[in-house]
């Protein structure tokens, strides 16, 4: 899926973290990972939070010494940066770079890079990059784990991608209710209401016209039609049983 995406990491401190970032890139589908002078590298400490589908790009890592080394062959190189101020201008959020970084993915890699855990990128290796990016936080706690930014950009560029496998359907739907079925609603809705006495005898149509008006605005499914019947049914049957209301079986509900 995100095959043309690499995640770059600049000078980490703790290899644990470069397996929490090959972690949350295997749950992406990104599998390309350079780590620019990575300190205290440990690729054993580093698998161990990199879980059976980490591991394989905790070992297939690429380790360079310099920055421009590690991102000679990207065609569009983006940088993160919690720091927004100053000169560091046209910075986008992660949604905004993974739809501008579609268009070129087809043509060549792109580059994500991420600075030490402690401190970020620097002002000259911010410069090398094409764009910024910035995750929105609350003012006060900008600081995210590594893995944590890693996983959040990643998920944008996973669900923007074109022919993306997984699209949230929603809970599942029945068909609209008929003008017929509504009719029904309201009838018997108005006799429930009269058992028990929230409608007065006289002129209970007239009353009934804003509960017509409120199911008129929404989309009334059968299913929601059935349940609303069943509410009804249910209640006049209650009052039936003490005596409030004689009971009769609905047999519109079905």
């Amino acid at each position: 899926m995100l095959s043309n995406l690499a995640i770059v990491l600049v000078k980490t401190k703790f290899p644990e973290n470069v397996g929490s970032a090959a972690r949350a890139m295997a749950n992406m589908g990104a599998s390309e990972l350079v780590l620019v002078s990575p300190q205290s590298w440990d690729e054993d400490r580093a698998l161990a939070l990199a879980t059976p589908k980490g591991a394989p790009i905790v070992r297939t890592a690429r380790v360079v010494d310099n920055l421009e080394t590690a991102l000679a062959d990207y065609v569009k190189v983006y940088a993160t940066t919690a720091r927004t101020g100053g000169w560091r201008k046209g910075i986008q959020t992660p949604a905004q770079a993974a739809a501008e970084a579609h268009e070129f993915m087809g043509e060549g890699k792109i580059a994500v890079v991420f600075g030490p855990e402690d401190r970020g990128l620097t002002n000259e290796e911010v410069e090398i990059a094409s764009r910024l990016l910035t995750i929105p936080t609350v003012d006060d706690a900008s600081s995210l784990n590594l893995a944590q930014a890693v996983l959040v950009i990643l998920y944008q560029w996973f669900a923007s991608a074109p022919g993306a496998p997984f699209r949230p359907s929603g809970p599942p739907t029945s068909r609209l209710a008929t003008h017929s079925e509504q009719e029904s609603l309201f009838a018997t809705l108005q006799e429930t209401l009269l058992a028990i006495d929230f409608l007065k005898d006289d002129n209970p149509s007239y009353w009934m016209l804003p509960v017509r008006r409120f199911l008129a605005r929404i989309k009334l499914r059968k299913s929601e039609f059935n349940l609303l019947m069943g509410i009804c049914r249910q209640v006049r049957w209650m009052c039936s049983q003490r005596g409030l209301a004689p009971h009769r079986d609905d047999k519109d509900a079905r």
